[in-house]
């Protein structure tokens, strides 16, 4: 059922309206004894979904008694982290998602399907796998918010990628995101049908329906000053309202360039990236604009690692971002790769296939480190220098010397393609 629904290319919904509106709807459920908040965590502290959790709070007070982040294979929140996101939710309520022990199977998807959505590239079975907190009975809500934005192994991320991948466990993780890998990258960014999404749905339709989620929605984009404003909200129960905000994401975060790009610089929000991990999005979400041949220059001041997991971390060392056939040969010959298929994923994800040269220039990983894992390094204080984020605007940029590139300062907000890599 959808219990709400606006948003538009030039919408602005104003943190007043967004309580009034959340207010309405929870009025509309009826009383509730006890509720469960599933966010998503830091990475995603431009969701809005931590202010959602805090109107939350503010409207049914103790009976919000547990917040679990969607943290996936991600590490755990801080306290600075919750407390920048979550403003005044008690810290007492925040639980930690261990994704390798605190998790239950509530069905298997059998392979035939698996075989039939990925067109026949895998035929494993999938476990729909969920934490153990969503299974108390006692919970008569449970609010999941989160962005509706492209995304690289789903499409569209969020609705049921919060409760399967963010609250879910290693196996289910890291099939779902090899059978993204597999079937194609660049045929999934920017839709919300896809063989990852269909697989989730089989879940919640066959595992998971009895659950009483009511998913928010939202979608957000930059108003002319460059702020970040909600463009949409969408809010219910069901795939409508996931539908709807991805059809309007795909409006507001999904940019068609006009010409690709011969070099584009991507900076990393040290709050927000300290690994490759997620700073890989500024190759995910430029890709299908870089022309052939071009540089992908990244700025990370903050990346100090490559997995926020030590056991990923030391598979993205060991294998590298080595391109597809690489990665599917160490994959089929080595059983630490077998056993941990979302970082074989991840490192599909993470390489250029040899189309682009990729120069990563971080603040706490060496020339050997980057240069080890099949990127190229240079000096972050010199190409800050040269490419300073401060003078940079988003988009288009002529330098002093003549140079064009394509600037973006944030890669976790949008999606970028030329038509010819976009079909």
């Amino acid at each position: 059922m959808l219990y709400y629904s606006r948003g538009s290319v030039t919408d602005q919904i104003s943190e007043s309206e967004l309580q009034a509106i959340l207010n309405g709807v929870f009025k509309k459920l009826g009383p509730r004894k006890r509720v469960l908040a599933l966010p998503p965590d830091f990475t995603r502290f431009h969701s809005m979904a931590g202010k959602i959790t805090e109107m939350t709070y503010r409207f049914f007070g103790p009976a919000l008694t547990d917040v679990l982040p969607a943290l996936g294979t991600h590490a755990p929140m801080t306290e600075e982290e919750i407390r920048t996101m979550f403003g005044t939710v008690p810290l007492s309520l925040f639980r930690v998602h261990d994704w390798r022990n605190d998790v239950v199977t509530v069905g298997t998807i059998p392979s035939s399907y698996v075989h039939e959505v990925s067109e026949g590239r895998l035929d494993y079975t999938w476990p729909a796998q969920v934490n153990k907190l969503l299974l108390e009975p006692s919970f008569d809500l449970i609010i999941s918010p989160g962005q509706v934005v492209p995304h690289e192994v789903i499409g569209m991320a969020n609705y049921n990628k919060n409760v399967f991948v963010g609250c879910g466990g290693s196996e289910g993780i890291n099939k779902s995101h090899f059978i993204g890998a597999t079937y194609g990258m660049e045929r999934i960014m920017g839709r919300a049908d896809s063989p990852v999404r269909r697989v989730l749905e089989y879940a919640s339709k066959n595992f998971t329906s009895h659950l009483p989620i009511l998913y928010i929605q939202t979608v957000l984009g930059k108003d002319e000053r460059g702020h970040m404003v909600l463009r949409g909200l969408f809010i219910g129960d069901d795939y409508e309202c996931f539908e709807k905000a991805a059809q309007l994401a795909l409006q507001v975060n999904f940019v068609m360039v006009d010409k690709p790009f011969r070099k584009c610089v991507v900076y990393l929000d040290p709050t927000e990236f300290k690994s490759t991990w997620l700073g890989n999005k500024s190759i995910y979400r430029t890709r299908m604009a870089m022309a052939d041949g071009g540089d992908l220059i990244v700025l990370a001041p903050a990346v100090r690692e490559f997995g926020e997991d030590k056991q990923i971390d030391r598979l993205i060392r060991k294998y590298g971002y080595a391109g597809t056939p690489a990665v599917l040969e160490a994959t089929k010959a080595n059983q630490d790769l077998q056993d941990n298929l979302g970082a074989a994923a991840h490192l599909i994800h993470g390489s250029s296939e040899g189309r682009f040269r990729i120069t990563y220039c971080p603040g706490h990983l060496t020339r050997e480190e980057v240069e080890g894992v099949y990127f190229q390094y240079a000096d972050l204080n010199e190409m800050t220098q040269k490419y300073n984020p401060q003078q940079l605007k988003d988009g288009w940029n002529t330098m002093p010397d003549g140079e064009e590139i394509f600037y973006i300062s944030n890669p976790a907000l949008g999606l970028w393609a030329h038509p010819d890599r976009f079909k």
